[in-house]
């Protein structure tokens, strides 16, 4: 027999008094951050400026998980293979949830298979090299890695994995100049940053924060150029790769928010999204993170933030064509 039109309406009642008394009660225990790279890095620095907060607005601690590995696929998956219950938290990027599927036939996820529940940074990026290269600005980078390339000494760059942004900017770079280079991947920011210190590979292009400024001014790195539109307040003597003549329209940044999986009940959601925005706002984190040279967009409505994350999903996706780019 067929349910009834009351049963019918009843049980869709019932499950919404249900997911609204889910809302209420959530969160219920701890809940994770989860930070793809290891300690130390900018992603890293990123979520440690708001647990505390975070935790104040859910009224539970927030605990952050850094696992790196895969271009930050290992620690997305794990979110994924966690309950849809907004217990843990991803905080992520396009090059973890668009571009690591499209390099590393290992990970099986979509970006679809993530939501974006609200942003918090935009991040610009800064070429960084070991302290000894020696190129000051755009045409001498160039320059030298031809030189480099024709002794058969190609100029290594550093990425958080293959199929990263990272990655994507130096064989980009490679390809713009027409000069061999060779890729060198690491789990995260942080164990590149200290080969590049260490002289093991020339440059890194990475977002950066006061810790990488201070790295520059003791000596330890040089910063070569910045990859945005404009120079940088904490790197005003460095020029963007924009002024120079090899590399005129090189200009790229990147961003970082909060996602949770696709299936996600809709009223967790809007409380995460809600929290989140809080965050987002708050006058010490944002203090806190534009010290660190990011800037700190108004929070977006949950509308705006699917829209967002699909167009940059597809110009992500449009880029790692462009290079190429084949599941290994």
């Amino acid at each position: 027999m067929k349910p009834s039109f009351k049963a019918l309406t009843g049980a869709f009642l019932s499950l919404l008094l249900g997911a609204s008394a889910w809302a209420q009660s959530f969160p219920t225990r701890p809940v994770t951050l989860m930070v793809p790279y290891p300690a130390g890095g900018v992603s890293d620095v990123i979520a440690r400026s708001l647990n505390n907060v975070l935790a104040r607005q859910l009224g539970q601690p927030v605990i952050v998980e850094n696992l790196g590995g895969a271009s930050g696929g290992i620690a997305a998956q794990k979110v994924l293979n966690s309950p849809a219950d907004g217990h843990m938290i991803f905080q992520g990027s396009p090059n973890e949830l668009v571009l690591a599927p499209l390099s590393n036939a290992a990970i099986k996820y979509k970006p679809e298979d993530f939501r974006l529940v609200q942003m918090i940074t935009i991040n610009p990026l800064v070429m960084l090299a070991r302290r000894d290269l020696p190129a000051a600005n755009g045409d001498e980078l160039v320059a030298y890695a031809r030189k480099s390339a024709a002794e058969g000494k190609p100029l290594t760059f550093a990425s958080v994995g293959p199929g990263s942004l990272y990655h994507l900017l130096g064989e980009h770079l490679s390809k713009a100049t027409g000069i061999p280079m060779t890729h060198v991947p690491y789990k995260g920011g942080a164990p590149a940053l200290q080969d590049v210190m260490a002289g093991q590979v020339d440059i890194f292009m990475t977002p950066y924060g006061r810790g990488q400024v201070d790295m520059v001014e003791q000596g330890k790195l040089k910063a070569t150029a910045v990859l945005s539109a404009d120079r940088q307040a904490l790197f005003p003597k460095v020029p963007t790769l924009d002024e120079s003549k090899a590399l005129k329209g090189f200009v790229f940044e990147t961003w970082a928010g909060f996602f949770v999986r696709k299936d996600t009940p809709e009223p967790i959601v809007q409380a995460l999204h809600k929290a989140l925005s809080e965050v987002a706002a708050d006058p010490t984190v944002r203090a806190a993170l534009e010290a660190q040279a990011m800037v700190v967009p108004a929070p977006q409505p949950l509308p705006a933030l699917g829209k967002l994350y699909a167009d940059n999903t597809a110009r992500y996706q449009a880029i790692a064509r462009s290079m190429h780019l084949q599941p290994q």
